[in-house]
């Protein structure tokens, strides 16, 4: 890396999209990745619907305790 650098010529907000959908890649565990497997095969979808199933889930678990 380099001391300075020379931003004089930069453009604040070039990239910023305020609408922008951000996908985030998440790791899960072996033993949880499994498990998801083996639901989203009995299924018959794909690993993303089942997390964000027992995620859905979790919310409702978590605000039902507020």
């Amino acid at each position: 890396m380099r001391n300075k650098y020379d931003f004089s010529k930069g453009e604040k907000g070039k990239f910023y999209r305020a609408n922008m959908k951000l996908n985030i890649t998440i790791y899960l565990d072996e033993e949880v990745s499994a498990f998801v497997e083996k639901i989203a095969s009995k299924k018959g979808t794909d690993r993303s619907a089942v997390v964000n199933d027992l995620i859905r889930g979790d919310i409702k678990i978590a605000e039902a305790m507020e």
